[in-house]
């Protein structure tokens, strides 16, 4: 599996930490920064990891800010991406079970660094369960 990761400002720190832990894993990242804690504007940042995974360049990718809400609404605008805010390990199974979420928001500020590594488990093992889900699924992914 390869993943695309990405954070603002806000998001950098849980972006490494989490970098750290799926590479120890042996899953192949591919950082797309920031690079500090920096004041930075997160589309630059967001929007290029979420093209890898709609282009078929990386399997899904987590990505980060402070809440996790404007890196969301950055990566839901991309054909094909169906973006998460997840704060715990529920809500990431979910976003995996009924959403099929091929990209996964974490805001550090809402979300404890304890939590992390039980959050990337839980929605990199959980399957899309289909089923009745698949409609909905169509009906998202639509074309305006």
């Amino acid at each position: 599996m390869k993943i695309a990761i990405a954070s603002d400002h806000a998001g950098f720190k849980y972006k490494q930490i989490v970098m750290l832990y799926l590479k120890n894993k042996k899953i192949e990242v591919i950082d797309f920064g920031t690079n500090s804690e920096v004041v930075v504007d997160y589309p630059t940042y967001i929007k290029p990891a979420v093209m890898a995974v709609s282009q078929g360049k990386v399997d899904r990718a987590v990505i980060f800010g402070g809440s996790g809400n404007g890196e969301a609404m950055v990566a839901n605008r991309i054909k094909g991406i169906r973006c998460a805010v997840s704060w715990n390990v529920l809500s990431a199974e979910y976003a995996r079970k009924h959403n099929d979420a091929n990209v996964l928001s974490i805001g550090e500020r809402l979300t404890s660094s304890d939590d992390l590594p039980n959050i990337i488990d839980a929605w990199l093992s959980t399957e899309f369960e289909g089923g009745r889900h698949i409609r909905r699924i169509e009906m998202i992914d639509f074309e305006t």
